[in-house]
């Protein structure tokens, strides 16, 4: 369990814990809102099997207190960069803080292991949301683009 003893708006404690028989089906079922779907795939399900399957990802489930709200991917670049991705939090949990604490726990982690050089993550040009939140959590864009994605690295701790 990663755990940095972050809340989120409603109070519920966050933490992030590894995909097992219990919650797979649960972070399975976590689906994005609507208006997301442009950038972020329909269910998180695509996500564990790129986990399960395409190698160097490693899939977390995010939990707020016991329940399952969201998922979230980090794997290790060939330079020895630590990377976030794939990160949906559930629709009806969206607007309470969950990817602000889900990002911050996961980064400041990452950023504490040994060999790690930079954490980065990449966002869709169109996501105005992670636009202005990943800049809040110690993210700025290096200019790249990944896969049509902006790219952006931590500067700071969280």
């Amino acid at each position: 369990m990663i755990d940095s003893n972050l809340r989120d708006r409603a109070g519920r404690h966050l933490t992030l814990r590894p995909v097992d028989d219990d919650n797979w089906r649960a972070v399975a079922d976590v689906v994005p809102r609507d208006d997301q779907r442009a950038w972020v795939y329909p269910m998180a399900a695509r996500y564990l099997l790129l986990s399960m399957r395409g190698g160097g990802w490693t899939s977390l489930a995010v939990y707020a207190d016991e329940n399952v709200v969201g998922h979230v991917m980090w794997g290790v670049d060939d330079d020895g960069s630590r990377w976030i991705g794939g990160m949906v939090v559930d629709a009806a949990e969206q607007g309470r803080g969950v990817g602000a604490a889900t990002v911050t726990t996961l980064a400041t982690w990452l950023a504490a292991q040994p060999g790690c050089l930079a954490v980065r993550l990449s966002y869709h040009p169109d996501n105005t949301v992670a636009a202005a939140l990943y800049p809040r959590l110690g993210f700025a864009p290096t200019g790249l683009v990944e896969d049509g994605e902006l790219v952006a690295e931590l500067t700071r701790t969280p």
